[in-house]
């Protein structure tokens, strides 16, 4: 079945989220994970408000010559089949775009790719291969790594800008799952460990942080693998 793309909100100024850009960005709603650790949950619902697209646009062209990118985000945008038409309208515009999805639609991604519509592209690596269903919030005997491994490897090869990040909870990682989440992105240009935060929206209330002596020994395993890897959200 078709899936058209809704905007069920907006951050109409940010300095965090397209790295180097002035930029807003757009939130869609629906997933195919369900991450226990999720800080956007309240867009998984049945009950999310939408946004009139036009008026979006609207926006956007007002803010030209001020804002410089358009971060879309979710949810997870690439579940959306007419994801491309909407970035195409915003690339008309003359904003750079920018994605974060998780991944696991590699064809949709190597699509809105080859047709130049993505500048930056930021994916979640959301575990080991091993621990990834378990982390995604999925059944693992109908989890498919595959995929993941397919869109690390587009992503990797593309030419376009990226990062790869990870979301640490104490009680979803060790030592040797984040290595292992490490080595599927041998190599990447950028990655980021960020802990984990406990906030309302998210789904499982009994995850932790990580201490700063266990992240940093995280960071100090990844470097071997990915020497670009910080810490984001650190003091």
């Amino acid at each position: 079945m078709d899936r058209y793309i809704k905007i069920s909100g907006i951050q109409k100024l940010t300095l965090l989220d397209y790295p180097e850009h002035m930029a807003c960005t757009l939130f869609v709603p629906g997933c195919n994970f369900r991450c226990p650790f999720c800080h956007n949950s309240e867009l998984l619902g049945g009950d999310v408000e939408f946004y009139d697209e036009g008026e979006i646009l609207e926006f956007l062209r007002k803010r030209k010559g001020v804002l410089e990118g358009v971060c879309v985000t979710g949810g997870e945008p690439t579940i959306y089949t007419d994801l491309d038409r909407l970035l195409r309208e915003i690339k008309s515009l003359g904003y750079l775009v920018k994605l974060d999805t998780n991944g696991y639609l590699p064809d949709k991604l190597e699509e809105l790719l080859d047709a130049g519509l993505l500048d930056y592209i930021a994916m979640d690596i959301k575990n080991s291969p091993e621990r990834y269903a378990e982390t995604a919030g999925l059944d693992d005997m109908r989890f498919d790594i595959e995929r993941v491994e397919r869109s690390i490897n587009i992503i990797m090869c593309s030419g376009a800008d990226y990062e790869f990040r990870t979301t640490v909870s104490t009680e979803l990682f060790d030592e040797q799952s984040i290595t292992r989440a490490a080595q599927m992105i041998r190599g990447a240009k950028k990655y980021f460990l960020q802990a984990f935060v406990m906030r309302d929206t998210v789904p499982s209330k009994t995850l932790t942080p990580p201490s700063q002596l266990v992240l940093s020994r995280y960071l100090d395993l990844v470097r071997q693998y990915v020497p670009n890897v910080r810490i984001r959200g650190a003091n």
